[in-house]
């Protein structure tokens, strides 16, 4: 039986899915079960726990030959991270206390950084957090989200441009499907090994630029799609149109000029890799679908 934080959401439902085709017991941690009616009809056990509440994550935790875990997302957290940090502090301290089989948890891309990491560093302190955990721990740094940017998908529709925080244009950023971090947490958690481990996980192995990003969702439109860098003097207006608080920008903004001076990167020594088998190309065909 494992143990799947995030399971109503992207990437904890594709854990818990990959889990269960394979012939396992999942439990669910859940804050609202209202909101995973379909995931008890399929059998899934559900535990009711916020997830900065270590008794209840305790509760869920139990038994399990191992447990995702993972923090909410959250792009406009409040400054100095409280939420966050209360979660991570639940979360290490139900895994001592319970001491599953293992732990896999969603970590990010530049994790390893201790600083300039902007939104980053949630996953930043998780990781410096659990790594001593007296139970063998594995941390999926996944690059970009894809389903990131469905959110301009009306945008791109109307204007036949896709507009791109990061820069240069031409770089090959790694992408990578939530479907596809689902399947890496998923095998990772049925195998056995000792100590930590770290996967720098994206797509199809030699990375995306955003051109090509660009040409994927117009080729699925049946229309030209232009990629358009955003000026960085337009950020700030930018975010606070997409329903940011104003005096909420400044970490994102510190994670986007991370990945465009390349402080944010892959590559890093003693890491293993791993390429989700979803193309730009493939997850836009299935965006317009």
């Amino acid at each position: 039986m494992f143990t799947v934080m995030g399971i109503t959401g992207k990437v904890g439902g594709a854990v818990a899915t990959n889990l269960m085709a394979a012939g396992n017991k999942v439990r669910g941690v859940v804050r609202n079960p209202g909101n995973a009616k379909e995931w008890a009809s399929r059998g899934v056990e559900l535990v009711q726990s916020p997830y900065d509440d270590a008794a209840g994550l305790e509760r869920a935790f139990e038994g399990a030959e191992g447990v995702f875990a993972m923090i909410p997302p959250d792009f406009a957290p409040t400054p100095g991270l409280p939420d966050q940090k209360r979660t991570i502090a639940a979360i290490r301290k139900a895994l001592e206390k319970t001491r599953p089989g293992r732990a896999v948890f969603l970590s990010s891309i530049g994790s390893e950084q201790t600083s300039g990491l902007g939104l980053i560093t949630s996953t930043h302190l998780l990781e410096q957090a659990t790594r001593m955990l007296p139970i063998p721990v594995a941390y999926l740094r996944a690059g970009s989200f894809m389903e990131n940017w469905l959110g301009a998908r009306d945008h791109i529709r109307s204007s036949g441009e896709m507009p791109f925080f990061y820069a240069p244009l031409e770089r090959k950023f790694p992408l990578v499907a939530t479907q596809d971090i689902g399947l890496a947490g998923a095998t990772v958690l049925q195998e056995g090994w000792r100590g930590v481990r770290v996967l720098e996980v994206d797509g199809p192995e030699g990375g995306t630029d955003l051109y090509e990003t660009a040409a994927a969702f117009g080729s699925a439109l049946g229309r030209e799609v232009k990629a358009v860098q955003l000026p960085e003097a337009a950020w700030q207006s930018v975010l606070e149109g997409m329903g940011m608080p104003a005096d909420r920008t400044e970490l994102y903004i510190e994670m986007v000029k991370g990945f465009n001076s390349g402080w944010i990167h892959f590559g890093n020594p003693e890491t293993e890799k791993y390429h989700g088998p979803t193309t730009i190309q493939s997850f836009a065909q299935i965006w317009v679908e």
